[in-house]
């Protein structure tokens, strides 16, 4: 009997061991990088989810997190997810629009949508599905996870009072539709990475510039070299960012551990837009007290802006089937979302518009 038992303790010991052994081996550890380098805040975003998933899913999955730059140039993050070199990045959608134009809406829109469409888009109105279906055509899954609302708008040394006063200037403006719009008002569009904006402004490379919220672009040291400041951001309406993950890689994990990574990005997704709020209030004022002059445009420029938005957005779309289907999901959200949005006002969320893209317009190209 005594043999029995001591035969007992040691196999369960044993299934104890192997059990804890296969636990240790079952973990995924995965390499993630950013388009962000440290000294630009939005690489906070990618750092949020990827501490949350570490915190929510570390036995299963340990994410090690690099900032842009400090594996590989930012702009070989998408290859380099795509072939499974790294397990994930975080990205902006819009720096892959020249591989295919829906990455641009995808990313952010011009005179369309703000930070709460963007929200209610992707979790309640098929957005959500629509980056799968993008970004899958690359290998990859893509997680959104970080919305930051309306952007600073242009800052430089020539004030821009008037749209009169694009007219032949140099802009640093990120987006394809965006810089289409610009081209239509008379400006230039100058593309740049992030960290030479301030450098181009300086030495008056560019006349003015934009790259994100106020509370980033405050960070950036633009208080220290621009005058002027005109808003509102209408380039850039909202943005959106997220990670986009291998395939493969995805696929290793289990269900349960799939799960947890969509919860931190939805977590960091509520936690992006209050933050970058925050940081926008606290930028404004840091300009303001800096003593940087801010220009308003009117109600009747941004109406004629919103017209030839809109001539862009029908143009693209019938330049290509899947950036038609994403305008066309957007324009669809805004029209049904009006049922309870116009009467709820103003206590209402989401953009209140009555000059939309032509719905039927860009059916048409699809």
């Amino acid at each position: 009997m005594k043999k029995m038992t001591k035969f007992a303790l040691t196999g369960l010991a044993a299934g104890i061991a192997l059990a804890a052994f296969t636990s240790v081996q079952a973990q995924e550890r995965w390499t993630m990088t950013s388009t962000w380098p440290d000294n630009l805040d939005l690489v906070e975003i990618d750092r949020h989810w990827a501490d949350l998933v570490n915190k929510l899913a570390g036995d299963e999955l340990e994410i090690e997190f690099r900032a842009g730059g400090t594996l590989m140039p930012v702009t070989e993050v998408f290859d380099a997810t795509e072939t499974g070199s790294i397990e994930a990045a975080g990205d902006w959608p819009g720096y892959w629009a020249g591989r295919n134009p829906a990455f641009s809406p995808l990313a952010t829109t011009t005179m369309l949508f703000n930070g709460v469409d963007y929200l209610n888009w992707i979790q309640q109105w098929g957005g959500w599905d629509l980056y799968q279906e993008v970004y899958g055509e690359y290998n990859m899954v893509y997680l959104p996870y970080g919305i930051t609302n309306n952007e600073s708008g242009f800052m430089g040394r020539t004030p821009i009072e008037s749209l009169e006063d694009l007219d032949g200037k140099r802009l640093r403006l990120s987006g394809r539709d965006q810089g289409r719009v610009l081209e239509q008002l008379g400006g230039s569009q100058v593309n740049l990475a992030g960290g030479e904006i301030y450098q181009a402004i300086e030495r008056g490379v560019i006349d003015a510039g934009e790259f994100s919220t106020p509370g980033v672009d405050y960070n950036a040291g633009f208080g220290e070299v621009v005058e002027h400041w005109s808003v509102p951001g209408w380039h850039q309406s909202a943005s959106v960012f997220g990670v986009m993950i291998n395939k493969d890689a995805w696929d290793a994990l289990s269900e349960e551990t799939q799960e947890k990574l969509k919860i931190a990005a939805d977590a960091t997704m509520a936690w992006s837009l209050a933050w970058s709020e925050r940081g926008s209030t606290e930028g404004t004022e840091n300009f303001i007290a800096a003593g940087v002059e801010i220009h308003q445009l009117s109600d009747e420029e941004l109406e004629r802006i919103q017209d030839i938005t809109n001539e862009v957005i029908i143009r693209g779309a019938c330049e290509d089937p899947m950036h038609a289907k994403v305008y066309h999901s957007m324009v669809s959200y805004l029209e049904h979302y009006a049922t309870w949005r116009d009467i709820s006002a103003p206590f209402n969320m989401s953009r209140t518009m009555d000059n939309l893209p032509s719905l039927e317009e860009i059916e048409a190209c699809l």
